[in-house]
């Protein structure tokens, strides 16, 4: 869900990859049923390992439950989300808004992220002089 979310929210400032400590083949059914109520498509995507993960990685969320794997190189932010495996399509929607929330105030927070000045960018003297 959370994938899908930041695909089609986000893009313009993140590349979002599902993965996770239990691999799957393919996402459930119910929620991809809840997901397309938001008029987000999921087919193609599922959760992968975190070796199939490509590209570097500058932050994971973790929402499995667990503590993420020692040896990830990025900031995690761990995010506790019930998983509604099991459970009733009322329940598979709560958790795909309550998803849907936390995906666009990461997304807004990254947006308001100020953006280096040219200025800070300029070469400086062997002094930390900026020429």
């Amino acid at each position: 869900m959370a994938e899908g979310f930041a695909r089609a929210h986000g893009s313009d400032v993140l590349t979002a990859q599902s993965a996770g400590l239990a691999p799957a083949i393919a996402v459930a059914p119910l929620t991809q049923k809840v997901m397309r109520e938001k008029n987000i498509d999921l087919g193609g995507l599922c959760p992968k390992s975190l070796n199939m993960v490509e590209g570097e990685v500058d932050l994971v969320i973790n929402m499995s439950g667990y503590p993420a794997p020692l040896g990830i190189d990025a900031r995690v932010e761990e995010w506790t989300v019930h998983d509604p495996i099991g459970e009733s399509e009322e329940i598979f929607r709560q958790v795909r808004d309550e998803i849907e929330q936390r995906v666009l105030r990461l997304i807004s927070s990254m947006r308001t992220r100020k953006p280096p000045q040219s200025a800070d960018l300029a070469p400086r003297s062997a002094d930390g002089v900026k020429p």
